[in-house]
């Protein structure tokens, strides 16, 4: 059975992620049967290769959940661009806030 899930890469504290279709007995970073993107957290970056993962699913291969996440928002479009910062929302600073007694 083949799973496409991410292959990790790049050096201690610096990782980085490959997409990958492999087999599920192999290892994450052992044998892969083609790469199909990557996916960089640090710089929020990342770029799947959306008509290969069709096909990969159409052969019958499963998506890990991440792998699902990125190729979902690469079919709608928004795929992470490096350099932009990924929207979220700060929590408060409760230290600033006044005293409720």
């Amino acid at each position: 059975m083949v799973k496409i899930r991410l292959k990790k890469t790049g050096a201690k504290n610096w990782v980085s992620f490959r997409v990958v279709a492999t087999d599920i007995r192999s290892s994450r970073d052992g044998y892969t049967l083609e790469t199909l993107g990557y996916y960089d957290p640090k710089h929020s970056d990342e770029k799947v290769n959306v008509e290969r993962i069709e096909y990969w699913i159409s052969q019958g291969a499963q998506m890990s959940e991440t792998v699902a996440d990125i190729y979902k928002r690469a079919k709608e479009g928004k795929s992470k661009v490096r350099g932009v910062a990924d929207g979220y929302i700060k929590k408060k600073n409760f230290k600033d806030a006044p005293a409720q007694a």
